[in-house]
């Protein structure tokens, strides 16, 4: 079972999610804890080679694993989401 870590700019996208879309991306970091038996993660290329994004609707994900642990990096819409 993986432990599932919010980088802190990841946490403070959480807290301002509206409710609806809150509890979808609280139902990801749940799944996350299984890793890797997650379907529907797909891995970035590119700049961002080495990491992954669970969608939902247009709401985003992004996460990378060091052996165990699931690090959360970003969370959001997905406009620019994807602009460093």
């Amino acid at each position: 079972m993986a432990v599932v870590t919010l980088m802190p700019e990841a946490a403070e996208q959480l807290e301002v999610l509206n409710n609806p879309i809150h509890g979808r991306v609280l139902k990801w970091l749940v799944r996350l804890t299984k890793w890797p038996g997650v379907s529907g993660a797909t891995p970035l290329s590119g700049q961002l080679a080495g990491r992954y994004r669970l969608r939902t609707g247009d709401y985003r994900l992004q996460f990378h694993v060091e052996s165990e642990n699931v690090i959360v990096e970003k969370i959001g819409h997905r406009d620019k989401f994807y602009d460093e």
